[in-house]
Parts: structure tokens; sequence; C-alpha cells
């Protein structure tokens, strides 16, 4: 994602604490390298974990995440209708509907 795009809360944290952010990326870094898992499937999970906590920006995130990392359409919904038995349909659908907004965005090439 390019800066222009990022939230603007974001960028303002990131300016204003740049060893915290410094540690917060190395920290992913690292955790990535920990396992097995490849960088679509982190981005799988980290994205069911994000619509679980009902956060629509980590919701986003993630999912544009996961796209660079291969992931198609069909199985970014997939990773989110997963969790309809856990975290309850109203919760899925509104997640279902965060991740639209950055498929949408994603096939308008924007």
């Amino acid at each position: 994602m390019s800066e222009d795009k990022l939230p603007n809360m974001f960028l303002a944290i990131r300016e204003r604490h740049k060893n915290f952010f410094e540690a917060l990326e190395t920290l992913g870094k690292t955790l990535k390298e920990e396992g097995p898992l490849d960088e679509k499937s982190a981005q799988l999970i980290q994205l069911a974990a994000a619509a679980s906590i009902r956060s629509e920006g980590a919701v986003h995130s993630h999912a544009r995440r996961a796209i660079k990392a291969g992931a198609n359409p069909d199985e970014i919904y997939h990773a989110i209708i997963l969790l309809t038995s856990t975290i309850g349909f109203p919760t899925v659908a509104a997640a279902l509907s965060w991740v639209d907004d950055v498929i949408k965005k994603d096939a308008k090439g924007e």
C-alpha cells in the first residue's frame, strides 16, 4: 500500500513513535520466520483474527496483504465465513462487508 493511502492516524503514530513502529515491524517479521506457514496463510489467519475482534482497519489491512501474498477473493471470503460458528453471523457479515471494500478496490486497480 502506498504511503498516501495509509490512514492518517497510522501515519501520525508512526511518525511520533518511530522506535515503537520499528519494534513492531521487527516483531512481525520475526514471528513469520518462526514457523512453516507461507505469507498467504499467515495473512489469512491474521485476517480471521482481525474479523474476530471486529477491527475494520485490520480487516482492510490484512485483506490487502493477503491479496498481495497471492490470495484470491474466494480464499479471503472463505477465511471469513469459516468463523461463523465461532464469532457469529453478525460479526462475519460485518467482516465480509469490510473485505468487499478491499476486493472491489483491488478489482478496479485502486
